[in-house]
């Protein structure tokens, strides 16, 4: 019996990006995180949940804690020699994407997050079928930045704003996109 006869599960989980962004996109300056915002990091937690998560060396290494609990940790690196303790070190990001989406239906769990940075987002715009993006409504200096995209590819199915207060240090907007059709 040919191949395609057995679809690959795989192929049916979902892939979503998850970033918090500035006005101009800034992500982040000196391997840290440029907002402090409890209420996105709150919708990262619940977004994110049993979720495999896939990160670039950098996003792993700015972790105070690491891993992130409940749920597989996955960093994509060309350091061959790389160690991470508590997770799964690939070479890139397409064998980290396969071997997410693969223990994500093994577990159950109809999508696989990838948590940042630049370079892995660049690369996983390719493939994302959904996005979390939280628009920050402020500037800051950055060495990264999230990636250009053709806004016109994605469909904004919710979003959901959070003003100024003593736990967010500036306004946002929580916003989900799907890959449109």
């Amino acid at each position: 019996m040919p191949s395609s006869a057995f679809p690959n599960l795989n192929d049916q989980i979902g892939v979503r990006l998850v970033a918090a962004i500035g006005r101009r996109g800034e992500l982040g300056l000196g391997n840290k995180l440029l907002f402090r915002l409890k209420a996105d990091m709150a919708n990262f937690r619940k977004v994110t949940a049993k979720s495999p998560l896939i990160m670039g060396r950098k996003t792993w290494e700015s972790f105070p804690k690491r891993p992130l609990p409940g749920r597989p940790n996955i960093v994509a690196t060309r350091n061959l020699d790389f160690v991470a303790p508590g997770a799964f070190v690939y070479s890139s990001l397409p064998p980290a994407l396969a071997a997410a989406r693969a223990m994500a239906a093994q577990a159950g769990i109809a999508e696989v997050s990838i948590i940042g940075g630049a370079e892995i987002f660049r690369a996983g715009l390719e493939v994302a079928t959904h996005m979390t993006l939280t628009d920050v409504d402020a500037e800051r200096e950055a060495a990264v930045f999230f990636p250009e995209f053709d806004r016109g590819a994605w469909r904004e199915t919710s979003s959901v704003r959070v003003e100024k207060n003593e736990d967010n240090e500036a306004a946002f907007v929580i916003r989900e996109y799907e890959r449109g059709l």
